[in-house]
């Protein structure tokens, strides 16, 4: 258990993700419920997104802030990490989630039974099909964009964190109204299991790990750096500092 302090951040980092994303869905339904104007989606989605920013930036220097099993299974699958700690990972994250739904139940107990705190499933009438390829199609541009600008050796990553943060927001936003824009088996485990909350569940694992896996080989097959390219660059670089 060496690795435990990343194991921890990410039990943290999902806490946070869920508490604060899938709170912001709690808090529009009490605001409206009581009167008020509520947050919307555009609200929702940029909790979402900037939660998402502060962990990367916060705890991404400890564990790279997967923050989800979807991206935890892509790193996995490009042997950026073993069997052993992608299982911790995943199931750090599951904990951390499953916390943050409970605690968003003691908090909000008015929004168990109408919007079962702030977890996913397909809108009403949306096919199955409809929102399989949504949750895939935006799980498949969040992770390439964490791999484009946190894994990637040519990418600044001191804009890592608001790349992915906005790659999230925008996920929200345009999948909000279909499936809710998960892209993130914990984000709806947690709150899922803290309500009793299951409807769809399926797809929101299916889906998100698919997209996932799909943009880190399409990262790694075709955007990647390959090995003639990495080599190449290094021996410009020494002569030129030679010169």
């Amino acid at each position: 258990m060496n690795n435990y302090r990343k194991y921890v951040a990410e039990a943290v980092g999902t806490f946070a993700l869920v508490f604060v994303g899938a709170g912001s869905i709690c808090a529009e339904y009490y605001l409206k419920s009581t009167g008020g104007s509520g947050i919307g989606l555009l609200g929702v989605s940029m909790a979402f997104g900037l939660v998402v920013m502060a962990v990367v930036y916060a705890l991404g220097y400890i564990s790279g802030s997967h923050i989800n099993p979807a991206v935890s299974v892509a790193f996995w699958v490009t042997k950026r990490m073993d069997t052993n700690m992608a299982v911790f990972y995943i199931v750090s994250q599951l904990v951390g989630a499953a916390v943050a739904g409970f605690a968003l139940k003691e908090v909000y107990p008015q929004a168990v039974a109408d919007v079962h705190l702030g977890t996913t499933s397909l809108g009403q009438g949306v096919p199955l099909v409809n929102g399989m390829l949504m949750e895939f199609v935006i799980t498949f541009l969040l992770v390439l964009t964490v791999f484009l600008t946190a894994v990637d050796r040519r990418a600044n990553k001191a804009f890592a964190g608001i790349c992915i943060g906005l790659a999230m927001s925008f996920g929200v936003l345009i999948g909000g109204a279909i499936t809710g824009g998960s892209m993130n088996p914990a984000r709806t485990f947690g709150p899922a299991l803290a309500s009793g909350f299951f409807k769809d569940h399926f797809v929101y694992w299916v889906a998100p790990i698919l997209g996932a896996v799909v943009a880190a080989l399409f990262y790694e097959w075709v955007l990647a750096e390959s090995e003639g390219e990495i080599t190449s660059g290094g021996e410009t670089a020494s002569r030129r500092m030679r010169r």
